[in-house]
């Protein structure tokens, strides 16, 4: 008697995987940098196109030197928005990003700095968007993930670590936390089977990407916008 053999999802459609497998299909990533983290990532890096949430600890957790690789790796610019503490020259160069290529972004409103991502994200001419937010609704993640999803950056979501248990649209979600060694990562959420053990990350040493005090006038990337949106699109 034959045996009947299920067929390989990728043989149905490149875009079907088991759900004990990472997500493969049509995935365009940007590699970490750090082989350990990749490994655990659909498709071997960052998503391109696609809304990651990185959530620290505390800001300064080592986030900014887990996606200095993948940044550094980029030939478009990179923009900031209204990052905690001014990116830091010193810092940038150390990591290889070179500081005339990084955006900074500057927006008092937390709706207006959520349309200017928007933008920037349709726009789809910077390598990566890096936004900050310590309070954000579900329907504004979702309106950025479709604005995401059209463009070719690589699209980063910094909030708090509480926000873990919030429900969200993000196709990747890391928790990152110092560790001894370097930085502790938790992947809460992924294309693929769930996460499970310790991840910790050997970041590459080096000064801050983000000055830990305020805004020096000489230690800031070149160029530094300021926008105020007249319009209510996040109300």
């Amino acid at each position: 008697m034959d045996t009947v053999r299920t067929p390989l999802p990728e043989s149905i459609h490149p875009a079907l995987w088991r759900a004990s497998q990472l997500a493969r299909g049509r995935v365009s990533t940007v590699d970490t940098g750090y082989p350990v983290l990749s490994h655990e990532l659909p498709g071997g890096g960052w998503p391109i196109g696609a809304l990651t949430e990185v959530l620290a600890q505390a800001p300064g957790s080592g986030e900014m030197r887990l996606l200095a690789p993948a940044l550094a790796s980029l030939k478009a610019p990179v923009v900031l928005v209204e990052p905690p503490c001014d990116p830091c020259v010193q810092g940038l160069a150390y990591s290889g990003i070179p500081a005339e290529q990084v955006l900074l972004l500057r927006a008092k409103r937390s709706n207006d700095q959520l349309w200017s991502a928007e933008q920037i994200l349709k726009a789809s001419t910077c390598g990566a968007v890096l936004l900050w937010q310590t309070h954000v609704r579900a329907d504004s993640l979702r309106r950025l993930l479709l604005a995401a999803r059209s463009s070719t950056s690589l699209f980063f979501v910094f909030r708090p670590i509480l926000s873990a248990s919030d429900a969200s649209p993000a196709e990747l979600r890391v928790a990152v936390r110092p560790a001894e060694e370097g930085v502790s990562v938790d992947i809460i959420k992924r294309k693929g089977p769930k996460f499970e053990g310790d991840l910790t990350v050997n970041v590459l040493p080096g000064s801050a990407l983000l000055s830990p005090r305020g805004r020096p006038r000489r230690a800031v990337a070149p160029f530094e916008i300021e926008t105020r949106v007249t319009r209510d699109a996040f109300a």
